[in-house]
């Protein structure tokens, strides 16, 4: 039972489905509006607290695309897609975004609800964290990791932006330098669920990070990939 109720933002234009999702969320204990299209979605969260989205690629005004861009503008809020379509370039798109994860449909409410509370118990956790004691910060190439605000900054105190899968897979992949850490690790630690080789969640997600953390293209990466295994951090590329 949840007493101090999680607030979920569903943006689904699909009546039926809607109204599925508002009824079975409602009954797992959670508070749930609705938006139809990204203009009403934009209305709520600037005028209501939203814990998580749940945001439709295929919307009436604009795509879930432009939709997720400016909630990833304004807000570190878990986001899960709703692929209609079983497309691999759906899901990379999303998670290129910022999405947290995606679902495609049709899918069963069971598995959504599993999505939701592991999302949920990673950001519950992380704000736990930020009052715990501090654990040492790790610095590297430029970087600062500090597990205690689960924040990256440059040494010039620039913070670098990540959702919270990239912070979780780059935490792994720092405290364990010259390791190689497999997928089934690195998706455990993202999104809490085993890999699928199907899945390229993974593969775009560190692709995000290089992109944030590698400034000097002529240098390699501080994230090596180790073919038919997974990744490993190399901090030290000269």
């Amino acid at each position: 039972m949840i007493t101090n109720k999680v607030k979920i933002l569903a943006v689904e234009d699909d009546r039926s489905i809607a109204k599925l999702l508002h009824t079975y969320l409602e009954r797992e204990g959670y508070a749930v509006s609705d938006s139809d299209t990204v203009a009403a979605m934009r209305r709520t969260v600037e005028s209501t607290q939203v814990d998580l989205v749940l945001l439709d690629v295929g919307l009436p005004d604009e795509d879930g695309w432009s939709a997720l861009k400016w909630l990833r503008a304004r807000s570190d809020v878990p986001i899960i897609m709703l692929t209609g379509k079983n497309e691999t370039i759906d899901k990379v798109i999303g998670l290129e975004l910022g999405a947290d994860d995606y679902l495609s449909k049709p899918f069963e409410f069971r598995e959504l609800l599993a999505r939701i509370r592991t999302i949920l118990r990673r950001t519950e956790k992380a704000a736990i964290q930020v009052e715990a004691p501090a654990d040492e910060k790790i610095s590297f190439a430029g970087w600062v990791l500090d597990p205690t605000s689960q924040l990256v900054k440059s040494d010039d105190g620039d913070l670098l932006h990540l959702t919270q899968a990239e912070y979780r897979i780059l935490a792994l992949l720092v405290r364990n330098p010259g390791r190689v850490i497999v997928r089934d690790d690195l998706m455990s630690a993202a999104a809490g669920r085993d890999w699928d080789p199907m899945d390229r969640s993974i593969d775009v997600h560190v692709s995000n990070l290089r992109k944030k953390l590698d400034l000097d293209p002529d240098l390699p990466s501080l994230i090596r990939t180790v073919r038919g295994a997974g990744y490993m951090f190399v901090p030290k590329r000269n």
